[in-house]
C-alpha cells in the first residue's frame, strides 16, 4: 500500500490558503480516481482507492500543520507502510509559484509540517514540492502562507497545476519520478509572475 499525504490546516478559514495546496491536490486526486468518501481516522481524514494498480491510502492530517507527523505515524504504523512508500504533497516557499519538484529525503527547509513528520517517522519519504513563491522577507512568511491565493493566480496557475498533477500522479505512484516531472513540464508551464505587462 502507498500512503499519499496532503498537508494543510483543517477548517474553512484555511481552505484556500497557500499553505493548503497539499489538501487541494489531495482532494483532486480523490475526485479523479474515484476514491472512497473521506472518513475520520488516524487523526486525519482518509480515503482509499487505486492508482496505477497500487492500493493507496490518502491522508489529510487534521492536527494542524505543526503536528502533521502524528497522523502520518498513526497511518503508517497501522498499515506497516515503509517511509519509501509515503508521498507527502506540500507547499514550497523556495520554488517560484507553479514550479514542481519531486525528491526523496532531505531537510524540512523550515516547513513545520515536514519538520513534524521528520521527527516522528524520519526523513526517508518522497516529497512532492509545489512552489508558492516567497514574500521576500522572513518576517512576512507566516502571514504569506496563511493568505488565500489571489483569484487571478487561482485561474492562471493553481487550478491548471492541480489538475495536471492529479492527472499525472500515476507515474509517481508507479515509481517513475523522472517521467512524472517530464510530463508535468510538458503539460504545464509555471507563469512568470514577475514579468511586466505591455
Amino acid at each position: 500500500m502507498r500512503l499519499i499525504v496532503g498537508l494543510g490546516n483543517p477548517g474553512a478559514r484555511y481552505a484556500r490558503n497557500r499553505h493548503n495546496i497539499g489538501f487541494v491536490i489531495a482532494d483532486a486526486v480523490v475526485r479523479r480516481y474515484g476514491f472512497s468518501a473521506y472518513r475520520d481516522r488516524f487523526k486525519g481524514e482518509v480515503a482509499e482507492g487505486t492508482i496505477a494498480g497500487e492500493r493507496c491510502l490518502l491522508l489529510k492530517p487534521q492536527t494542524f500543520m505543526n503536528d502533521s507527523g502524528e497522523a502520518v505515524l498513526a497511518a503508517m504504523s497501522f498499515y506497516k507502510i515503509r517511509p519509501e512508500d509515503i508521498l507527502v504533497i506540500h507547499d514550497e516557499l523556495d520554488l517560484r509559484p507553479g514550479k514542481v519538484r519531486v525528491k526523496r529525503g532531505g531537510g524540512s527547509a523550515g516547513h513545520n509540517g515536514l519538520r513534524s513528520i521528520d521527527a516522528l517517522v524520519g526523513a526517508d519519504y518522497w516529497r512532492l514540492r509545489i512552489g508558492i513563491g516567497h514574500p521576500g522577507v522572513k518576517e512576512l512568511v507566516h502571514p504569506y502562507v496563511l493568505q488565500n491565493f489571489p483569484a487571478e493566480e487561482v485561474k492562471l496557475w493553481v487550478e491548471p497545476l492541480v489538475e495536471a498533477v492529479a492527472e499525472i500522479i500515476p507515474l509517481l505512484v508507479g515509481g517513475d519520478p523522472p517521467a512524472f516531472m517530464s510530463e508535468v513540464a510538458r503539460r504545464f508551464a509555471p507563469p512568470d509572475l514577475d514579468a511586466e505587462g505591455p
